[in-house]
């Protein structure tokens, strides 16, 4: 159960955070609120479940903080540094073109600066990103079994002649 729900959180994480890296209309900080609001209430439910251990969560970890790059100020260098420090999961290639995609809704907000996003990408140019902007939705995490040993020996098995198996030796 833990596995399904880490795929179904991925995949949610994967298609949001697609759809906001393609859709100019939806990068804005009214759309960062909605979307941390969105992800806590599926935070509370996987807690609510007792699935908080199944990884699901952090499944979601780039798209929260893409909605936390959405609501941040996008001003000064010291932003930029923040920027830097929280947005972890976010590749410098997903940063920037969400920064760029940026649209204010009202006049209290404005658009980011070239200065700004210059200023990011000399703070992340030392990292070792994979150039991939879009994510893999149709990525499948492996499937885990857990091991139970049995308490049942080799020794004591007895293979009834009705199978057919003379061919397997006792060693």
């Amino acid at each position: 159960i833990q596995q399904v729900f880490k795929q179904l959180f991925y995949m949610i994480n994967a298609v949001t955070l697609n759809n906001l890296l393609l859709r100019k209309d939806v990068c804005s900080w009214s759309t960062g609120m909605q979307l941390r609001f969105n992800i806590s209430q599926l935070e509370e439910w996987l807690h609510g479940k007792n699935l908080q251990q199944s990884g699901a969560a952090q499944a979601l970890e780039p798209l929260i903080q893409a909605a936390q790059l959405l609501q941040l100020k996008k001003k000064t260098s010291e932003d930029a540094e923040a920027i830097c420090s929280l947005c972890t999961s976010l590749t410098t290639q997903q940063i920037v073109k969400i920064l760029n995609l940026y649209t204010p809704v009202n006049e209290f907000e404005e658009r980011v600066t070239v200065a700004f996003i210059r200023d990011i990408q000399k703070h992340l140019q030392e990292r070792n990103d994979s150039p991939q902007l879009l994510l893999d939705f149709k990525h499948i995490f492996p499937v885990l079994f857990p091991f139970n040993p049995s308490a049942i020996t080799m020794d004591s098995i007895h293979l009834p002649a009705s199978l057919n198996l003379d061919f397997l030796n006792k060693v």
